[in-house]
C-alpha cells in the first residue's frame, strides 16, 4: 500500500511537467519574410518568428511544431484545432479579437507603398490614380486599406495575392504599379536586391502577437512571459541581427 501511494504521490508531483512537455502545433506563413518563410535550401521553416518561437518552447518547456499553411485559412485552422497558435508576424486587430485571443504585443511595423526603383509615383499619386495596387489576401493591411478606399472613393484597383513576395514580383514585371504592406517584408525584398523602393508609409503602424484559441488561457501565460524572457536575452538581439536588416 505505501508503494502504491508513493508512486502516486510521485506521478501528481510530474503532472505539470507532463503537461508542459506537450507538443504545440505552431501555423506559419510559408513566404513572409523576415518573420516566417520556408527556407529554399532547407526546405525547413525559419525566420524571426520560427527561432523566437522555438527559443520559448524550449525555455518553457514545451515542443513546438511549424506549419506552413495558406495565410487567409490560418485562424480558420486554429479554430478547427489543426494548429495551436499562429505566431508569424499576425497583426493584432479588432476584428480578430473578436474570435481569437493574442499575446502580448511582440514587435511593431509599419505599412509601406512599394514601387519600381525607377518609378515617380508618390503615396499620393497611388492614392489618386486608377492603378493596380497589390496587397496579400487575408492580411490587415488589406483590409484597412480596402475599407478607406471604400469611404474616401480612391479610384485604384486591388490584385491580390498569396504573399508579399509575390507582389512584389509582380511590381517587377509591371503587371501592377505599386504594392502595399507591412515594411519589414519590403526591407527583406531590398536587401536581397529587388529592384524596388519604399515611397512611404501609410496608415497606423501594426502590432504583432501570437493567436490562440480564446479558451487557451495556460498556453497564452506560458507564451506572454516566454516573450518577457526572450526580450531580455541575448538571443532576442542576436535575432535582431539576424533577420533585421536595418
Amino acid at each position: 500500500m505505501k508503494k502504491i501511494l508513493l508512486l502516486l504521490a510521485l506521478f501528481c508531483l510530474s503532472l505539470p511537467s507532463l503537461a508542459h512537455a506537450k507538443n504545440y502545433i505552431n501555423g506559419i506563413d510559408p513566404n513572409y519574410p523576415p518573420f516566417a518563410y520556408v527556407d529554399e535550401k532547407t526546405g525547413q521553416p525559419s525566420g524571426f518568428d520560427v527561432d523566437a518561437m522555438t527559443w520559448i518552447a524550449k525555455k518553457m518547456g514545451f515542443s513546438v511544431t511549424h506549419k506552413p499553411m495558406a495565410w487567409d485559412g490560418i485562424i480558420p485552422a486554429l479554430k478547427a484545432r489543426e494548429i495551436d497558435m499562429i505566431c508569424s508576424g499576425m497583426s493584432i486587430t479588432e476584428e480578430r479579437a473578436k474570435v481569437v485571443q493574442f499575446s502580448n504585443p511582440y514587435w511593431e511595423v509599419s505599412r509601406v507603398f512599394v514601387t519600381k526603383a525607377n518609378s515617380t509615383l508618390t503615396p499620393k499619386d497611388i492614392l489618386s490614380k486608377p492603378i493596380k495596387l497589390g496587397v496579400q489576401r487575408g492580411t490587415s493591411e488589406a483590409a484597412a486599406l480596402k475599407s478607406e478606399q471604400q469611404k474616401m472613393g480612391y479610384p485604384f484597383t486591388f490584385s491580390y495575392y498569396d504573399s508579399a513576395p509575390l507582389a512584389i514580383e509582380d511590381v517587377l514585371n509591371g503587371r501592377i504599379e505599386a504594392a502595399f504592406m507591412d515594411e519589414l517584408p519590403a526591407d527583406d525584398a531590398i536587401s536581397k536586391g529587388s529592384k524596388v523602393k519604399k515611397v512611404g508609409t501609410h496608415g497606423k503602424p501594426d502590432n504583432f502577437g501570437v493567436a490562440l484559441r480564446k479558451e487557451d488561457t495556460e498556453l497564452r501565460k506560458l507564451i506572454d512571459t516566454g516573450f518577457t524572457l526572450l526580450m531580455a536575452d541575448p538571443y532576442w538581439k542576436e535575432l535582431r541581427a539576424k533577420y533585421m536588416k536595418k
